[in-house]
């Protein structure tokens, strides 16, 4: 199937492939409902912190520059970009975690993994058309959304359509992506962190990724105990690590450029053709690995978590033993799938205040 080809006809019109497809994903209500979704601070703990959807429009212009200076197509690396969170739940990766926990313990061992309802959400979930489910989007878009995270087999992933090979890697943009993420939440992570008060410069210093941003941000003649330090740290981070990756991709990106995208083309084994130099790579790892000590982990972080977890676990224990609490629009879909899937997309879907604000409907107290 080539990149630019649907599952299912449509009629042309003036736009190319990749931005109808960012258009349908743009115009969708699970792309809204990304705003009032968390990262990793509950999206009521203020206005300043990022949400899945701001989150989402960083990774989508990190991603359209990396692609740019590749030489790669732009608008796919976007539309990969804006879809790679669609399935996220309420209240980050926990929220993912406990219905995984929940509908393996229900007997449905396939779970939930956020990355694959972001291609459920794409290809089943949205409703826009009357002879199909989802949007009808490109092969080469669905796969990079699909192969977000590598590797690329997984249990859940029997029996879907062999064109998605999954012993093959995405396309170049699928990869510039997986990598614009990775730059993005680590480094808004941090400024967050900081303006939070989770994480201290005494605590990044430590780290030789962050002594060499500090390098460049004294350069500018900014000192550490400056308002504006942070935000030029910040910046300096995105810079050094975007410059890195150009640097390192160009002669990968260059081997195996085409025409068009390729999809399903080079063997999953092999090393990706893009990416951060050694040297980088091995630094961002022990960054991440800091991040999660001092900041991911941190008391209040993983308070206001549990919480989201409590919430994720009352409500699927309430619709499972009484249906009728599901809205009617739901109850119809059980002629049609398994409860327990109708129930984990459901929550899947809610944004934070939205599950806080049922459960609390239902058990009559606020978390």
């Amino acid at each position: 199937m080539r990149p630019f080809e649907r599952f299912f006809s449509f009629e042309k019109d003036f736009r190319e492939p990749y931005a109808r497809d960012r258009d349908r994903v743009v115009h969708c209500s699970s792309f809204r409902r990304l705003e009032y979704k968390t990262q990793v601070f509950l999206n009521h703990e203020g206005d300043y912190f990022r949400t899945r959807l701001t989150h989402s429009l960083e990774v989508s212009q990190i991603a359209r520059t990396l692609s740019r200076m590749l030489n790669l197509n732009e608008t796919l690396a976007e539309v990969i970009a804006l879809s790679h969170d669609l399935g996220h739940t309420p209240f980050g990766h926990v929220g993912g975690d406990e219905l995984d926990r929940l509908l393996k313990e229900d007997g449905r061992p396939l779970g939930f993994e956020h990355n694959f309802q972001s291609f459920r959400v794409l290809t089943k979930l949205e409703k826009r058309y009357k002879a199909f489910d989802g949007l009808n989007l490109t092969f080469a878009t669905l796969e990079g959304v699909l192969k977000h995270s590598y590797p690329y087999k997984k249990p859940f992933l029997e029996g879907l359509d062999e064109r998605f090979d999954l012993e093959k890697h995405p396309s170049l943009e699928a990869m510039v992506v997986d990598h614009a993420d990775e730059i993005a939440y680590t480094s808004h992570d941090i400024d967050d962190g900081i303006k939070y008060g989770l994480i201290t410069f005494d605590d990044l210093l430590k780290d030789e990724l962050c002594l060499r941003v500090d390098e460049m941000v004294q350069k500018e003649g900014i000192k550490r105990d400056e308002k504006l330090y942070r935000h030029r740290f910040v910046a300096g981070l995105i810079k050094l690590l975007v410059e890195d990756f150009i640097e390192n991709s160009k002669e990968g990106a260059e081997h195996y450029r085409q025409e068009h995208p390729i999809c399903g083309t080079i063997d999953a084994q092999e090393k990706l053709p893009v990416g951060f130099s050694k040297e980088t790579a091995t630094q961002l790892k022990k960054l991440k690995k800091l991040l999660l000590q001092k900041l991911y982990r941190h008391q209040k972080i993983v308070r206001k978590m549990h919480a989201g977890k409590q919430c994720i676990k009352g409500l699927y224990t309430a619709f499972t033993e009484d249906i009728d609490l599901l809205p009617p629009y739901q109850k119809e879909l059980l002629y049609s799938r398994k409860k327990e899937r109708v129930i984990a997309d459901y929550i899947a879907a809610m944004t934070d205040r939205y599950a806080m604000k049922t459960y609390h409907e239902m058990y009559g107290f606020s978390l």
